[in-house]
C-alpha cells in the first residue's frame, strides 16, 4: 500500500501556526513511509473563502519547504461529484428527505436544551413517506446513521476510542439548494484521492465517527485515522495571538527561517529522544505517529527564538545577506552601495554570532552603513576622557598598514600599554565611537571590515566631538 496522506486547509485566512504543525506531520509521514503528500483548499464556503487566503497558505507552505505532489486540488470544483454521492445514498436507502422547517428544527433545539441535551435532530422524516411532505418546501438530504451499538475507532495517536451510535444523529448531506455539506465532501474527496491516513488535529474526532459511516455506507476503504492534540499557549491555555498564534508569515515578517520554524512545531507533540536540533532529513527518517503525545504541546516563543539564533548562525552568509538587504536599505532609506554591502558580507560571520532574529541581523549590521545614534548605555561612554583615549589610538593607527583582526589587536594593546590603562577601557569607548553602540562584534573585528579609511574617520569624528 502506498502511503497517502493530505494537508486541507480552508481558505479563509492565514496558515494558522497550528494548521502549519498538521501540514508538517502529514508531509513527514507520507515522505517516512514513501509515500505522497497531497494538498486540497476546502473552498466550499464561499461567503468566506478568499483568493487572497488561497495565495497566502500556498505561500506559506512554499515557504516552510512543504511540498506537495501533484496539483491543487479545490473542494468546491467537484461539488456535483459530492452531490451524486448523496443522491446515490439516497436511492440506496441509507439517506432520506427531510422537509423540517427551520421551525421545527428550532423547536428540537429547545426541547435538547431544556433537558439538558446536546442539540441535535430527532429523526422526524427518517421512516416518514415523501409522500407526506408539505407542499412548496425544498428538502435537504439527510444520513440514515446507525442508532444502536457503538463505533469504535483505532486512531494512531489517541489509541481505541469509542462512542454509542445513540449519540450521533442524521446528518445533512446536501442543502435544501443542492450543495453538500462539508460532512459529505470531504469523505468523498478522500475517498477519490485515494487518502489511506487522516492526520488532523483532536477537535475533528466526533467528526470522524460521522465520517466512518459513511465511508461504511459507501463501501469504501475507511483511511486510517490520527488526531493531534492541539497547541496550546505557555500557560496551558487556549494558543491565542498573545501567546504567538500568528500566520506562518508573520513569522517570516518577524524574521524567523523557516527550517528553524519547522524544527520547533515538529518538537511540538512529537519527540526523538534527547534530540532538539533536527533537520529535514533527520525528520523524514524519524517520524512516525507512535511518537506524538496525547497531550496538548505549549507554544514558548522564547524556545522558538532562541532556536532560531541557532539557524541563523548556521545559516551561510550569502543567504542572510538576501534576507537582510531589504531590511537594512529600508532603514537607511536608500540601496546599498558596493562597498557597503561589502563591508555587511565581510562582518556577517560575526554578526550572526549574536542574532536571534533576521530583524534582529539587520539592525545589528547597520553598524557597517552608519553609526549607530548612541543609546542611553552608549551615551555614558562618551566623556572627555574617552575621547583622549580614542584620539591616541587613532594617532597610533594612522602609522600602521595592517589592519587585520590580530595586527588591530597588538596594536591596540601596545597603546593600552603606553597609556597605562585596562585594555577594557580603551574597547568600550572605541565600539562607542565605531557604532554608537555598547554591543557588537569585537572592536578589532569591527575595525577591520570597517577599513583603515573608514575606521579613522569614525575614530576622529568622535574625538573631535562631531560624532
Amino acid at each position: 500500500m502506498t502511503v497517502i496522506t493530505r494537508f486541507a486547509p480552508s481558505p479563509t485566512g492565514y496558515l494558522h501556526i497550528g494548521s502549519a504543525r498538521t501540514a508538517l506531520f502529514n508531509y513527514l509521514f507520507a515522505k517516512h513511509h514513501g509515500g505522497q503528500f497531497l494538498l486540497r483548499i476546502e473552498d466550499t464556503d464561499r461567503a468566506r473563502s478568499t483568493q487572497q487566503a488561497v495565495d497566502a497558505i500556498l505561500d506559506s507552505m512554499k515557504w516552510l519547504g512543504l511540498d506537495w505532489d501533484g496539483e491543487t486540488v479545490y473542494q468546491f470544483a467537484r461539488a456535483e461529484r459530492h452531490a451524486a454521492i448523496a443522491r446515490q445514498l439516497l436511492a440506496e436507502g441509507k439517506a432520506y428527505y427531510c422537509y423540517c422547517s427551520s421551525e421545527e428544527l428550532e423547536k428540537m433545539r429547545e426541547h435538547a436544551k431544556a433537558n439538558n441535551l446536546p442539540p441535535r435532530y430527532n429523526g422526524l422524516w427518517r421512516d416518514r413517506d415523501p409522500s407526506e411532505a408539505p407542499a412548496g418546501v425544498a428538502p435537504v438530504i439527510r444520513f440514515k446513521a446507525p442508532q444502536e451499538g457503538e463505533t469504535v475507532i483505532e486512531d494512531l495517536v489517541q489509541g481505541a476510542v469509542r462512542i454509542h451510535n445513540s449519540q450521533l444523529d442524521d446528518m445533512v448531506l446536501l442543502r435544501a439548494d443542492g450543495t453538500p455539506t462539508y460532512m459529505l465532501s470531504v469523505v468523498v474527496d478522500d475517498h477519490d484521492m485515494n487518502i489511506t491516513h487522516i492526520i488532523r488535529g483532536d477537535d475533528h474526532l466526533t467528526n470522524a465517527f460521522r465520517q466512518h459511516h459513511l465511508y461504511q455506507a459507501c463501501q469504501w476503504d475507511i483511511p486510517q485515522f490520527a488526531h493531534l492534540p492541539l497547541i496550546h499557549g505557555s500557560d496551558g491555555a487556549k494558543l491565542s495571538k498573545r501567546h504567538g498564534a500568528l500566520g506562518a508569515e508573520n513569522y517570516r515578517d518577524l524574521g524567523f527561517l523557516p527550517e528553524a520554524l519547522c524544527n520547533y512545531l515538529l518538537r511540538l507533540g512529537w519527540s526523538h529522544g534527547d534530540d532538539e536540533i533536527i533537520s529535514r532529513e533527520q525528520a523524514i527518517e524519524w517520524f512516525d505517529t507512535n511518537a506524538i503525545g496525547r497531550s496538548p504541546a505549549r507554544f514558548d516563543m522564547a524556545k522558538l527564538t532562541n532556536l532560531n539564533a541557532h539557524y541563523i548562525r548556521e545559516a551561510e552568509n550569502a543567504r542572510l545577506m538576501t534576507l537582510c538587504q531589504p531590511l537594512i536599505e529600508e532603514k537607511v532609506g536608500h540601496k546599498l552601495s558596493v562597498a557597503e554591502f561589502d563591508r555587511i558580507a565581510l562582518g556577517m560571520t560575526g554578526l550572526k554570532q549574536r542574532a536571534k532574529t533576521i530583524t534582529e541581523l539587520a539592525d545589528n549590521a547597520l553598524i557597517y552603513v552608519r553609526i549607530v545614534p548612541p543609546d542611553e548605555k552608549a551615551q555614558k561612554f562618551i566623556t572627555p576622557a574617552a575621547k583622549i583615549l580614542v584620539k591616541e589610538v587613532r594617532q597610533d593607527l594612522e602609522q600602521t598598514d595592517s589592519f587585520t583582526e590580530q595586527d588591530l589587536d597588538t596594536h591596540i594593546r601596545k597603546t593600552a600599554e603606553r597609556l597605562g590603562e585596562k585594555l577594557g577601557n580603551i574597547a568600550q569607548p572605541l565600539r562607542v565611537a565605531l557604532t554608537g553602540s555598547t554591543v557588537s562584534p569585537s572592536v578589532f573585528e569591527v575595525m577591520a571590515v570597517l577599513g583603515k579609511h573608514e575606521s579613522l574617520q569614525r575614530l576622529a569624528a568622535f574625538s573631535e566631538g562631531t560624532h
